[in-house]
């Protein structure tokens, strides 16, 4: 079975497992979400935390050091290539579809590789607009990361929850005008590595950071 399979059928098998939550919105909370050996083959890709002063409280404010799995690092790292390849299938997206009640046909892959330090905070935010799903996995073990999860707010951006940071656990939500969150700015002793996943309308302007840039989801 090769690595893209694997990552499918575990990825898959989470999503079956996984529970819908209704308030403050609709979302998905996930565990073991992807192979042992592909959070470890992530582990080790030889990326490393930007020096950054203030992100402003929005990813973007530092868009020149952000990692995406674009064609270039699926060259370059074959567990990139897996991700991407699983996460583009067929059969993953048509569960997506299913579960999750959004249509995906015609858009397009997005994977982030986020590395957090002391510091990082993101505003409340929606995610509305180009992105039409939205999947953040966690992948740090460090002491203490478990303060580390995404805050999921009400319509008033007060905090209902936070999501439980676990290794290889994680979140999806569908963005809409009601899907407030972001991260409150508290202590990370260490990095706080994620992968961010979207997948985008056509009309994404950056294309670079797409993983098939020429090639939506069927």
């Amino acid at each position: 079975m090769s690595g893209a399979a694997i990552v499918e059928r575990e990825f898959l098998a989470c999503l079956g497992r996984s529970h819908a939550e209704a308030r403050p919105f609709r979302h998905w909370l996930l565990e073991n979400a992807l192979p042992g050996k592909t959070c470890c083959a992530i582990d080790a890709l030889p990326f490393r935390p930007a020096a950054i002063a203030d992100t402003l409280g929005k990813r973007e404010t530092h868009n020149s050091t952000r990692i995406f799995f674009a064609p270039e690092q699926q060259q370059r790292f074959p567990v990139c290539a897996d991700l991407a390849a699983a996460l583009q299938d067929k059969a993953v997206t048509a569960e997506i579809e299913a579960r999750c009640a959004v249509g995906l046909a015609g858009s397009y892959l997005r994977i982030e590789y986020c590395l957090d330090t002391d510091g990082f905070w993101l505003e409340p935010h929606t995610d509305i607009g180009a992105k039409l799903f939205t999947m953040l996995i966690y992948l740090s073990a460090e002491p203490g990361c478990e303060k580390w999860g995404t805050d999921i707010l009400d319509a008033r951006q007060r905090v209902v929850e936070t999501a439980p940071y676990r290794r290889n656990c994680g979140l999806i939500f569908i963005p809409a005008a009601d899907t407030w969150h972001g991260f409150r700015k508290r202590p990370i002793s260490g990095v706080r590595r994620s992968l961010i996943v979207n997948y985008v309308k056509p009309e994404w302007r950056s294309r670079h950071e797409l993983a098939f840039p020429e090639r939506p989801v069927g």
